[in-house]
């Protein structure tokens, strides 16, 4: 691994630093120096950060052994680099057992018996680091450069771990969402196994710690992230943690540059899913498909598959200029829904519009859990969670299980209805199956018999609160809710009782003395839900239900 931080080594081995003898602490020379700071106070706490190098004209030896002891103690353990001392004076001198305590702990001593300038070694010193800094900056810029160069090129990711290799003289390997390996050289093949078996057992790609530890060897990871997700991991052999931040920035610019070979190879294979969009709008339209391209395209059938329809509707969002922008956003869209699928251990098949999107989640399942809605739920909440914008404020609706393909449209439509629902603020549920009553209301409402049973149960109520601007309609409905407990609805109503008791005497009279006897409470009930229902625009073009 190229060197490029100052370390007190380094320090010593310039000219202005010639003079200096290592008094003590010669085990922790490789320290890394960030600063110079001259240091001529006890209380010295706040004001060290970590990695400098402390110039001192030696104020801490002119106090007692216990004192001198404690300071070297304190200056290792915030972090200081070295201590320098000025000792120009040959009646001062170092005591044996400071020297100890430093050797002991790795902390170098550098001593000047003579007077030196201490503007010069912080000048010289500044301009060494500022230099180096540069030199980083310059470095980074041209290892980016140079995977960004390598990810253009055939077997890019493999090209990108050999640079990496070859600037660390380290193990590079790469993790992905898919079970192709990667690693580099050869001989990295048992560290990428036992590192994949690893994240499989630890929650995956998205908890993996920035360092990894396995059969005492480490390494540092960084993740390769794709929209809205996490692809894959990339891994660096270390001997120790990585102490400077730059090699962490070489390491993110290399994950970047793979996570741009990944996007350009799934988005050409989206762009060849075109068959499967074509075939999945087909079956939910209730058009005719060839059998043997629906076999080629959808999972085959077995008797532990099952499926569902997900519909998915976007909130509003500005149009696309052009309709070359509007199918790559839909080849993005469909790259994100696809990866997020399949994490989740379906097998998806996509259509998508710019308006709305359905996918067919294929999943294995043991028939007494096919229709369990847990499955789900997870995908749900990390869709919600999603930082894309093209899926803020999107609606879900999911359909009930099915095995047998003819179903699809049905499946179809029993989606969009959860996301219709939702729309006319219904119902809060994405679920097919948590509509209740609901359901048949909506098979009443395409038959066009809902407005008839709205009319034969409620018209007359609702003729008379429009003529007499009365609030029977309000009173019925809490009335109902209530379960018929006048105190509890007269509060709701914010009415006193005997007003409530001349309005219900209003009701029996247009609904007949027996409204509230169950069959007919019932009845209304449902009328109510369906007059909610009838009261609602439905929204924006969508495919025809029959």
């Amino acid at each position: 691994m190229k060197n490029i931080e100052l370390t007190v080594r380094d320090v010593m081995e310039r000219e202005s630093f010639q003079k200096a003898k290592l008094a003590a602490g010669a085990s922790g020379l490789s320290r890394k120096i960030r600063w110079s700071h001259i240091l001529e106070v006890l209380e010295f706490e706040s004001l060290i950060n970590g990695e400098e190098l402390i110039l001192t004209t030696g104020i801490s030896l002119a106090l007692d052994l216990e004192t001198q002891l404690a300071y070297i103690r304190k200056l290792d353990e915030l972090g200081a680099s070295a201590l320098c001392i000025e000792l120009a004076d040959p009646s001062k001198r170092i005591s044996a057992e400071v020297l100890e305590l430093a050797d002991s702990l790795g902390f170098p001593i550098l001593v000047f018996e003579e007077v030196i300038r201490f503007v010069d070694l912080t000048h010289d010193l500044h301009t060494a680091l500022i230099n180096r800094h540069h030199k980083m900056i310059s470095e980074l810029d041209r290892l980016s450069g140079r995977f960004i160069e390598l990810s253009l090129t055939s077997n890019g990711i493999l090209k990108i771990l050999q640079e990496l290799h070859e600037y660390f003289r380290r193990e590079a390997i790469f993790i992905s969402d898919r079970p192709a390996p990667y690693f580099y050289p050869s001989g990295a093949k048992e560290s990428e196994a036992i590192l994949r078996s690893r994240i499989g057992s630890e929650g995956g790609l998205e908890n993996t710690e920035r360092y990894v530890e396995i059969a005492d060897r480490r390494f540092a990871s960084v993740p390769v992230r794709g929209p809205g997700q996490v692809w894959g991991r990339l891994f660096l052999g270390m001997d120790e943690p990585l102490q400077e931040d730059f090699y962490f920035l070489i390491l993110d610019r290399a994950s970047l540059a793979i996570s741009q070979v990944i996007l350009r190879n799934r988005t050409v294979e989206e762009r060849k899913q075109n068959l499967e969009d074509k075939v999945v709008r087909n079956l939910i339209t209730d058009r005719h498909v060839d059998p043997e391209t629906v076999r080629s395209v959808l999972p085959a059938r077995s008797r532990n598959m099952y499926y569902r329809a997900f519909s998915i509707r976007p909130g509003t969002n500005a149009p696309f200029p052009s309709q070359d922008l509007l199918e790559e956003e839909l080849v993005q869209r469909a790259l994100l829904i696809r990866s997020l699928f399949q994490r989740h251990g379906f097998f998806p098949a996509i259509t998508s519009g710019e308006n709305e999107m359905t996918v067919l989640a294929f999943f294995i399942s043991e028939e007494e859990k096919s229709r369990c809605n847990a499955r789900f739920e997870p995908l749900i909440r990390e869709f919600r969670n999603m930082p894309m914008p093209q899926f803020g404020n999107s609606r879900f609706g999911i359909s009930k299980t099915y095995q047998d393909l003819a179903d699809i449209r049905r499946a179809y439509r029993e989606s969009e209805d959860v996301i219709q629902l939702q729309e006319e603020a219904i119902t809060e549920s994405v679920f097919y199956e948590e509509l209740g009553i609901h359901r048949l209301l909506l098979l009443l409402k395409r038959s066009g018999e809902l407005e008839t049973y709205v009319d034969d149960y409620l018209g007359m109520l609702i003729e008379h609160d429009a003529r007499h601007d009365s609030r029977l309609f309000e009173t019925l409905v809490v009335y109902l809710e209530c379960g018929g407990a006048k105190k509890e609805a007269a509060d709701r109503l914010f009415i006193v009782r005997q007003t409530l008791y001349h309005r219900i005497g209003k009701l029996e009279g247009l609904l007949g003395a027996d409204f509230m006897e169950p069959a007919n409470r019932l009845a209304l009930e449902v009328a109510v839900q369906a007059y909610r229902m009838l009261e609602q625009t439905e929204a924006g073009e969508r495919l025809p239900v029959h």
